[in-house]
């Protein structure tokens, strides 16, 4: 059974200040969608039937958004603007459910997590980082693909992109061993570094935000200590459950996004917006009339 998807959407957005002073980052948009949207589509079409959104106050607005507004729908309806009216009332599929539970302190990615555990209950679930768009414009979605491995496999899973050598002092690392792990593919994880060197880095295999993970670990993080900061961290578990059962890193074959700084948002718009039929080819035609 793999129907949760929890979803971490409390942070500030401080990288993206100002625009989400008052609007949160979640709902800055991507070409004609918020990134929320994006991301919650790319959950459904995986299979979920659950998204749990981890929240705070002044974040409603992710949760109006995939609500009815049926003065709009009205109003759509009435001028015969039957596409528009679908586009508005589409955002979720009847057999989808969005459940909304608070996070009252900001103490990590792994204590957000924590704070679903009563709705996730003592099924395995997935946990996706509303930040990162991934795109995989020629084919299956990655997430689907790694929903598919794990039902195939039956071992939680952790998306990974390979980064140049000299970038691995960004992310957060998996060592598999040495094993190569194209994309597409899996390997099974012997530990995860946080920032290493690029001299230390046991791989190049960059983790992007999209977990599917073993009911196990919300009682990992129960027990998990804070950590810098003060804060509980999702790793720190992760690397627990390595002692007690394979996890595997899955290798993805798209091109993701960061959209939670203002680059990423920008390159996925102009990515996004290159293929949207409403404005690909004037984006298309301003992009050549800019002296680079």
């Amino acid at each position: 059974m793999l129907s949760k998807v929890v979803i971490p959407v409390a942070g500030l957005g401080t990288r993206v200040l100002p625009a989400s002073k008052a609007i949160p980052k979640e709902m800055l948009t991507v070409v004609d969608k918020p990134v929320i949207q994006h991301v919650v589509e790319e959950a459904i079409e995986a299979g979920f039937r659950e998204i749990i959104l981890v929240t705070r106050s002044g974040k409603q607005a992710i949760e109006d958004h995939f609500d009815h507004h049926y003065e709009l729908e009205h109003e759509l309806t009435r001028k015969g603007k039957h596409d528009l009216r679908a586009a508005v009332n589409d955002t979720l599929p009847d057999d989808v459910e969005i459940v909304s539970v608070r996070q009252p302190q900001a103490l990590g990615l792994g204590h957000a997590v924590l704070c679903a555990k009563h709705v996730v209950g003592d099924e395995d679930f997935a946990v996706i980082l509303p930040d990162m768009v991934i795109d995989n414009p020629d084919g299956q979605r990655d997430l689907t693909a790694m929903a598919e491995r794990y039902r195939a496999t039956g071992k939680g899973q952790i998306m990974v992109e390979s980064v140049p050598q000299e970038q691995v002092q960004r992310y957060g690392i998996v060592d598999c061993g040495g094993v190569p792990v194209g994309p597409g593919e899996a390997a099974e994880i012997r530990g995860m570094v946080e920032k290493p060197a690029a001299e230390d880095a046991p791989s190049n295999l960059a983790i992007v935000g999209r977990y599917i993970l073993p009911a196990r670990v919300m009682q990992l993080l129960q027990e998990t200590q804070p950590g810098a900061g003060g804060e509980i961290q999702l790793t720190d578990a992760l690397l627990t459950l390595t002692h007690e059962a394979p996890l595997e890193a899955f290798n993805m074959r798209g091109r993701v996004y960061d959209c939670g700084n203002k680059a990423g948002l920008l390159q996925a718009n102009v990515a996004l917006g290159l293929r949207h039929a409403e404005t690909g080819e004037a984006l298309r035609e301003f992009l050549t009339t800019i002296n680079w």
